[in-house]
């Protein structure tokens, strides 16, 4: 086995433990055993736990960011754009696998002592954010108002995915989807 096809197959475990049984629960002999990659040939992947951990969250970040590209793709209408995100956000809560966010999940467990965490979980939100603000800068929402939507937009989202991996509730993306367009009526008055 190769470096390269090691270190996937040490991130594709580390992220599915870490999703399922959180970060410090989970350890490197564990994700030894589910990738199936040598402790040695692991610790030359990712010198280390906090290495490995920081490794998963930015690839996750990539994953996630490509999902929502390619939900506001699908759509034309700048507001339908927007709204992408939300049904973007049902899709994943219905997935079996869902546990809640990988980035707020380990933020609560390690962004206090992981300057590293921290810092990446932080910009996992800033980037929806901004993200939002682009998308709602294509409609006919007043510039003035952009920011502190897309802000309002993001709490929106974010909130459902706690919500949603603490309740179960399969509507909780519709729930936020509704508030959303609340609020881009509200904004567009």
């Amino acid at each position: 086995m190769d470096m390269e096809s090691a270190g996937i197959r040490v991130l594709d475990a580390a992220e599915a433990l870490f999703n399922e049984r959180g970060v410090q629960a989970v350890g490197m002999d564990a994700i030894r055993t589910a990738s199936g990659v040598p402790l040695k040939r692991l610790y030359q992947a990712y010198p280390s736990k906090a290495d490995l951990l920081e490794a998963v969250l930015r690839r996750r970040d990539h994953a996630v960011t490509a999902a929502i590209e390619r939900a506001v793709a699908a759509r034309t209408d700048p507001r339908a754009r927007v709204l992408a995100v939300f049904d973007f956000l049902a899709d994943w809560f219905a997935d079996p696998a869902f546990r809640g966010c990988l980035f707020i999940n380990t933020y609560g467990e390690m962004g206090g002592v992981s300057a590293n965490v921290a810092a990446v979980a932080r910009e996992n939100k800033l980037g929806l954010r901004s993200r939002l603000a682009e998308l709602l800068a294509e409609t006919d929402v007043p510039p003035a108002a952009t920011e502190a939507l897309a802000a309002q937009l993001a709490l929106l989202a974010n909130g459902a995915m706690a919500t949603a991996a603490l309740t179960g509730t399969e509507d909780t993306a519709q729930q936020a989807r509704a508030a959303a367009e609340a609020l881009l009526d509200a904004a567009t008055r």
